[in-house]
């Protein structure tokens, strides 16, 4: 074999070589790092490791919708987390970037960060599919990509959740059993949807229309689309309720302070009621569960971002990570809330009241995140 033959076969073992170095997470056995923070989702749960990079790391956070609460307030504590002392040493730079509904605008900044060398990037997924390119270009360049919230559709990244179908199931459960109580086993009911297209979305509505056709009924089912956020959820609710008239329950996905206030405004009785974890909600559940409204809150924490973000530099430290992390839901019924324990009357009505995980050592409080903006950091 010539010198120059010796050579060229030299360069494509070693390109060959960093290729497979580079080619995303491997496949191993677990357990995980830090089991009571990264809980696994359950027992079938795959684990994932990467090469270890040494830091401080480049982190983005790329969102898609920015128009309701929950997004603003997210993006805030993303902000306020990266500047926790826990973290702050370990993120050399950190950017924000929000993309509207549009797909592949998501999927072009995604890239773009890619491309500019970033090291992990978090996202809410602005639909659950069409994200294998940029998932493949992320494994080819060793970036830790880690959706939340609005997850893929894949086994293919590390994503965390809450368990939205359960969610969705619990509130189900919630409004026929409180109907029960009172003898009813059939009746009208309303439901709140949120932002069409996400993966949040379907399976909170698959869980409580599961709930609905197994247990008693029938149920008349009236569905609104609120996009969790409390003005449009407000108007559509009354709107709801001038065409339909009465109804004997709602299950709210979210802007479901608005959603009682459209009651109180038309008069319409108190009826059971099933919701998010707005503080604003838990203030009038407090303020009006005398006078019937018996209401449950369940809340899907902005405060994911910082679990994802916390999983995102464990996995670039080289971390064996669970594919799937279940955050577990935090639940407050009417008669367990207590004013500055569980919601605030000094904080604002549109402030997600979860925002603590003891088992991650994640404290993000209310005035750190309030001090924050939902801009984009470039």
């Amino acid at each position: 074999m010539t010198t120059k033959l010796k050579l060229t076969v030299a360069a494509a073992a070693m390109m060959l070589a960093s290729t497979a170095a580079w080619a995303g997470p491997e496949v191993v056995s677990g357990p995980g790092a830090d089991p009571g923070c990264f809980a696994p989702w359950d027992e079938s749960t795959t684990y994932f490791q990467w090469p270890a990079k040494e830091g401080p790391y480049r982190v983005a956070v790329v969102n898609g919708f920015v128009g309701n609460t929950w997004r603003i307030q997210m993006i805030k504590t993303a902000k306020a987390f990266s500047e926790d002392p826990a973290i702050k040493d370990k993120i050399k730079e950190f950017k924000v970037v929000s993309t509207g509904t549009d797909a592949p605008a998501q999927l072009g900044a995604i890239e773009d960060f890619i491309n500019q060398g970033y090291d992990a990037i978090v996202t809410i997924a602005v639909s659950p599919d069409g994200f294998d390119r940029v998932i493949r270009l992320a494994d080819r360049s060793n970036v830790v990509l880690v959706p939340f919230d609005n997850v893929l559709d894949t086994d293919k990244v590390m994503q965390i959740n809450e368990n939205q179908l359960e969610m969705g199931r619990m509130y189900g459960n919630w409004v026929v059993d409180q109907l029960a109580a009172q003898g009813k086993t059939s009746g009208k009911i309303l439901e709140v949807r949120g932002l069409a297209g996400n993966s949040v979305d379907r399976d909170r509505s698959i869980g409580i229309n599961e709930v609905l056709d197994a247990r008693d009924g029938p149920w008349e089912r009236v569905s609104v689309v609120g996009n969790w956020d409390d003005g449009t959820a407000q108007k559509v609710v009354a709107d709801a309720i001038a065409v339909h008239g009465h109804f004997d329950a709602i299950a709210a996905q979210g802007g479901t302070t608005g959603v009682v206030q459209a009651m109180l405004d038309s008069g319409h009785p108190m009826v059971p009621i099933a919701g998010e974890a707005e503080n604003g909600y838990r203030k009038l559940l407090a303020a009006h569960s005398g006078d019937g409204l018996k209401g449950i809150s369940i809340g899907q924490s902005p405060g994911l971002v910082a679990i994802a973000m916390k999983a995102a530099i464990s996995a670039l430290e080289g971390n064996v990570m669970p594919q799937l992390i279940a955050v577990p839901l935090p639940v407050a019924t009417y008669d367990q809330l207590e004013d500055g324990v569980n919601y605030w009357t000094d904080l604002p009505d549109n402030f997600f009241t979860v925002n603590e995980f003891p088992p991650c050592g994640v404290n993000i409080t209310g005035p750190a995140i309030m001090a924050q903006d939902e801009s984009d950091v470039n």
